[in-house]
């Protein structure tokens, strides 16, 4: 058999590491962290690898070299030659290519498959042991839910990794020669949308969670229904735990939708009374009662929030994502006690409702992580009263409605970044007498800075100067942790000798949805 139908059913038959990769002919769209592990994998495999990127990275285009990957560096605005000539039985995508990409349309006319890293990751999954694997998606929440499942198990003795759109690749932990009883893998809605839910490269994690839904990237999906749909595609093949948002109706929904294995249950999460088979909040004690045998008449208490509270974890936001997070632990038997004394020595990531600094009864806090509406609005509750930084790359979403929920709370507002226009005209619409400025300078260097001093000349004692833009970085920072560092030195060269906080360090960002 050729053509086509063979090169189909050869990659039906690439389930196993240990299956025969070699000589196949695979291109890989970016070299980025993910496209160069999707690369290194596949050479490492024996297939033959084209790499398609449209800016050059000397470091990796010289370990390209060595593995015996070649490197076709170009705008990638049409379809290279090379591409044309390669003859590609497959092209696995990195996730930040749009759909609609002229590599992605011209691979789709022409019936080669489309893989992304994740099914790669999961089909190459037993190259040391094949772990259990409990996937975390939703517009957001992903990192810390992600970070805080990981310690959990981790805690309880077993070999946990934290993995995927937070920064590590999966095809890394996949590979890693200690191996893993666990993946905790975050996936974008880049990662989700590439997935299958059916067939060879379908996962079939152990447990999986969308933890809340709201309007996002919707400039790469196109709809906000079709960022929807990628979402919903976590739960598909569920084995055990289909855990959800009470306070969400569409991850409900999903969970309703979904096709998965006999036996999988729907734990939900959220912060009132929990009913059987849900994890909630009692008289200020985080409860289970999903996982005990009286589940109908009984609870198990996990935490209380005055012992999250001097750890900065009881903002309501937060408090969901440690509900979500001892689900898929307890799902996996992690003891109560485990799962008790792991939380007690949790802590956040830099730049996610991080304290800067707390001089003149002013508090400033760095939420920098809060790239979308959504993440913004979480963060503005969890405060009183606010002088907001806001303002970056909206990414197509529509600020409106956070910005008339919210202008009950604002001492001021101040305005960063180069989509100022719509922010402008919302507070211009629900908040014409709030005291409005907008920072014009458009050098990295300047901008927090400026920022920082217009804020604390409005700032008043027992506010919070918040910085939560509501809006990705990439417009005038590297990211959304340059963007925090640079909030917190500028803070701290305002206040001098004055400035009390945390350090701000954490591993490289993404801001992949």
């Amino acid at each position: 058999m050729t053509g086509p139908d063979a090169a189909s059913s050869r990659l039906d038959a690439l389930t196993s590491w240990h299956a025969d990769w070699r000589g196949l002919r695979v291109a890989v769209l970016g070299l980025g962290v993910t496209g160069f592990a999707v690369a290194d994998t596949l050479t490492e495999l024996g297939a033959e690898v084209l790499v398609l990127a449209p800016a050059r990275d000397d470091d990796r285009a010289k370990i390209l070299e060595v593995i015996g990957a070649r490197l076709v560096t170009d705008p990638l605005e049409q379809v290279p030659v090379e591409l044309e000539s390669f003859d590609a039985e497959l092209l696995v995508a990195s996730p930040g290519f749009h759909p609609d990409h002229p590599v992605l349309e011209w691979a789709h006319a022409r019936g080669i498959p489309v893989w992304g890293d994740i099914e790669l990751a999961w089909r190459v999954r037993d190259k040391v042991r094949s772990a259990d694997w409990m996937l975390v998606t939703g517009t957001n929440g992903k990192t810390t839910t992600v970070q805080l499942a990981a310690t959990l198990l981790a805690a309880n003795g077993l070999a946990a990794a934290p993995c995927g759109n937070i920064g590590v690749p999966v095809l890394d932990a996949v590979r890693d020669p200690g191996g893993f009883d666990v993946l905790v893998v975050e996936l974008s809605s880049y990662q989700l949308h590439h997935l299958p839910t059916q067939g060879p490269g379908a996962i079939h994690p152990w447990a999986s969670v969308c933890l809340n839904l709201a309007d996002d990237h919707l400039d790469w999906h196109g709809t906000a229904e079709a960022y929807a749909a990628a979402k919903a595609k976590v739960y598909a093949n569920t084995r055990v735990a289909c855990v959800y948002n009470r306070a969400d109706e569409a991850t409900r929904r999903m969970v309703e939708e979904a096709d998965v294995e006999e036996g999988a249950r729907a734990i939900g999460f959220g912060l009132d009374t929990p009913g059987p088979s849900d994890f909630g909040v009692v008289e200020g004690i985080l409860c289970d009662r999903a996982f005990l045998e009286e589940r109908r008449t009984a609870a198990l208490e996990l935490v209380t929030l005055e012992e999250l509270e001097p750890l900065g974890l009881s903002a309501p936001h937060v408090v969901a994502n440690i509900l979500a997070a001892s689900a898929l632990a307890r799902s996996y038997d992690v003891p109560v006690p485990v799962v008790h004394d792991a939380l007690l020595g949790f802590r956040l990531d830099a730049h996610r409702i991080q304290t800067v600094a707390l001089a003149g009864g002013i508090r400033w806090i760095d939420d920098s992580k809060a790239t979308n509406p959504h993440a913004a609005e979480a963060s503005l509750r969890a405060f009183g009263q606010v002088v907001w930084i806001v303002g970056g790359l909206l990414k197509g979403v529509d600020a409106d409605a956070l910005v008339a929920a919210h202008v009950s709370r604002l001492r001021a507002a101040i305005v960063i970044g180069r989509d100022r226009v719509a922010l402008v005209a919302a507070f211009g619409r629900h908040a014409p007498e709030l005291p409005l400025f907008e920072v014009t300078a458009d050098d990295t260097g300047l901008v927090m800075p400026e920022a920082v001093a217009l804020a604390a000349a409005v700032a008043e004692e027992g506010d919070t100067v918040l910085l939560a833009p509501a809006a990705a970085s990439m417009d005038q920072f590297a990211d959304y942790a340059d963007r925090g560092r640079r909030f917190h030195e500028a803070v701290r060269a305002m206040l001098g000798g004055e400035a009390g906080g945390e350090s701000a360090e954490g591993r490289p960002p993404r801001e992949d949805g």
